[in-house]
């Protein structure tokens, strides 16, 4: 049986909680469902994959599986995004590419969203479930800037609810439903005649920018100066600098190797990376206290003096104030929660 390239995609990001919420969302759509299914779940970077798969597809009636690079979109079909890899749309078929981080995430939402976005227009569906920190954010304003639908899962419903929260403080949402009446909504989305919705020339320039950086995993700063202006800030995971992209409603910043970040989740790498610095610097004040103290212990066959056991009492105190700071901050370097993110094996 010829089954039909989609006139409609319909892409779920999600996160922590992801896998039961998943579980849940597929068993409501049926197996003659008139569009693709396109899934981000978080996944740890040695996962297969696979057992998400085979769990979905024993509470689904669509066909789920893992995308596959080049493989032609199919309705009724869910395609899962490989661990460590992200999953893009182009012209009716799926890229899966190792391209740079966004988010600090590979897959993620905001990749998928965004191409999804760009090669549908308006006949794009989001969706983002329960998950912590950002991702799926700015991908369903990507999703809106194009015409296309956003829906998300009430916080309240959510196991972990900082993606959804997130999503409802930054944009203008179309539904926020309970799982439970999730399914019924998207068959009627995906049900709409395409003919009622503008044109895919409404898709904005900056975003074919994004998507082409995207799917040739680098890019240029002639092409990133398009997007934003550059900022007095680093890119945290390769160093380079980094532009405020002008476009959109979602504070963003990314660098030209293809780096991408809200400024949330850009403030919360920061965060980490801030407090591997300072954790450095804290052993290299103990090396120092241990030979200052090796050096008075053998006294003046080492020329010690005043000076230098002055110094030892200052690096004394500056060990001990840092390490007060490190072990006193601790409290506010995990989630507001005091949970971690969590990834599905």
């Amino acid at each position: 049986m010829t089954v039909s390239s989609p006139a409609y995609v319909i892409v779920i990001g999600t996160s922590a909680g992801g896998m039961p919420a998943l579980v849940r969302l597929v068993a409501q759509l049926p197996a003659g469902l008139p569009a693709a299914v396109l899934v981000v779940q978080h996944l740890s970077p040695e996962s297969s994959g696979q057992p998400l798969v085979e769990r979905l597809n024993q509470h689904s009636a669509l066909e789920c599986k893992l995308a596959q690079d080049r493989e032609p979109l199919r309705e009724g079909v869910l395609y899962l995004a490989p661990a460590d890899r992200h999953l893009l749309v182009k012209e009716h078929q799926l890229l899966v590419t190792k391209g740079p981080r966004e988010n600090n995430y590979r897959p993620a939402a905001d990749a998928l969203f965004r191409s999804a976005a760009v090669a549908y227009g308006p006949n794009v569906v989001g969706v983002v479930l329960t998950g912590l920190l950002h991702d799926g954010t700015a991908g369903l304003d990507f999703i809106k800037r194009c015409g296309g639908t956003a829906v998300v899962q009430d916080p309240v419903d959510a196991e972990f609810s900082s993606m959804p929260e997130s999503a409802l403080r930054n944009v203008a949402v179309d539904y926020v439903l309970p799982l439970d009446m999730m399914g019924r909504v998207l068959v009627e989305l995906v049900g709409m005649p395409t003919s009622q919705k503008p044109g895919l020339d409404s898709v904005p320039e900056d975003l074919k920018i994004e998507a082409a950086i995207a799917e040739r995993i680098v890019g240029t700063t002639e092409e990133v100066d398009k997007l934003g202006h550059p900022v007095p800030l680093t890119c945290p995971d390769c160093g380079g600098a980094l532009w405020e992209i002008k476009h959109g409603n979602v504070l963003r910043y990314r660098c030209h190797t293809g780096h991408a970040f809200t400024a949330n989740a850009l403030l919360d790498k920061s965060q980490k990376s801030m407090e591997e610095t300072l954790w450095v610097a804290l052993r290299m004040m103990e090396e120092r206290k241990n030979l200052l103290s090796s050096m008075a212990t053998h006294g003046n066959s080492q020329g010690w003096n005043t000076q230098q056991a002055q110094r030892l009492e200052e690096t004394k105190q500056h060990v001990n104030r840092l390490r007060e700071f490190l072990l006193n901050g601790q409290a506010h370097t995990g989630r507001p929660d005091g949970s971690r993110e969590e990834e599905v094996a």
